[in-house]
């Protein structure tokens, strides 16, 4: 893997799809060169991606670990997440990209809320059938026709949520996740922890997080260590360390240029914290998977 000497480049689905959504078949898809994912080197997705694979052999870089499915399988790239391609051999299956705006809390709760990694699962005889058939009847109404017609609008929108709300259900019986009630607590956290995602750069306080809310802070973690196991602070100090992990993985920028990225005018005092937080300095981290690559 060759570093990029840059901040990790970030692709925006509104470029390629005016309709907030991308549906194919995985076998079209790597007939064109230029959209390849081993021809995108390394990279982020502003949206999601839900692939269902029926048979092939996909290998891939995500988050600085190797992720590897063959035969039918699923898995889901959430918005974010650094990736790139390896190895795509004899692919059959589907693509679906969608926005953020798109997906319903109950679909984003399964792969954004649970605590475990996310993971490529198998994906049994019965619903590699109902898969195929809701993604190739997504596809099918995705005509300009359809598109034009307010109707028609209408049930592209509820094919779509028909395709991913089956694909969270089967990844969540697979993986042990649950998909999420809407309960008041369950609808706060998830708020926070989008937040989280989208400001950790600016905001590294639960009290920052607490009054975007409009909630004391003291009430914000509670909710939150209720909810997760794990206090407020926890969940903003997981993705300073993550993002921090992917540009020490994937990029050749200075520890000193990261912490800049991250946020921080004092480079000592993140690698202080990133030492805290995963056991090892930020250098010690980059040599030791350097070497394991």
């Amino acid at each position: 893997m060759t570093k990029i000497k840059q901040p990790i480049p970030t692709y925006d689905l509104n470029d390629h799809a005016q309709r907030g959504f991308i549906v194919e078949r995985m076998d079209e898809r790597t007939r064109n060169s230029e959209d390849i994912l081993l021809d995108k080197g390394i990279h982020r997705d502003s949206h999601y991606i839900f692939t269902f694979m029926e048979s092939g052999h996909v290998r891939m870089l995500v988050d600085f670990k190797r992720v590897e499915a063959e035969g039918p399988s699923m898995f889901c790239l959430l918005p974010g997440q650094v990736h790139q391609g390896l190895l795509m051999e004899e692919v059959s299956g589907w693509f679906v990209a969608v926005n953020t705006d798109m997906v319903p809390d109950t679909v984003r709760a399964v792969f954004e809320e649970s605590l475990m990694e996310i993971q490529t699962l198998p994906v049994d005889e019965s619903w590699t059938e109902q898969l195929n058939r809701s993604a190739e009847t997504l596809r099918r109404c995705c005509t300009d026709d359809m598109f034009s017609d307010k109707d028609g609008i209408l049930v592209i929108r509820s094919l779509l949520n028909a395709f991913t709300g089956m694909f969270a259900y089967s990844y969540s019986r697979n993986s042990g996740a649950e998909i999420s009630n809407d309960s008041r607590s369950l609808q706060l956290v998830r708020a926070f922890r989008i937040l989280v995602r989208k400001n950790f750069k600016t905001l590294k306080s639960p009290s920052g997080y607490a009054e975007l809310l409009n909630i004391s802070r003291s009430y914000l973690t509670e909710v939150v260590r209720e909810v997760t196991g794990k206090p407020a602070q926890y969940w903003i100090h997981q993705e300073i360390l993550t993002e921090a992990k992917r540009s020490l993985f994937f990029t050749g920028l200075t520890v000193k240029e990261i912490a800049y990225e991250l946020g921080y005018s004092d480079h000592a005092y993140f690698t202080r914290l990133f030492s805290k937080l995963e056991g090892k300095s930020p250098s010690e981290f980059r040599v030791k998977n350097q070497k394991q690559k």
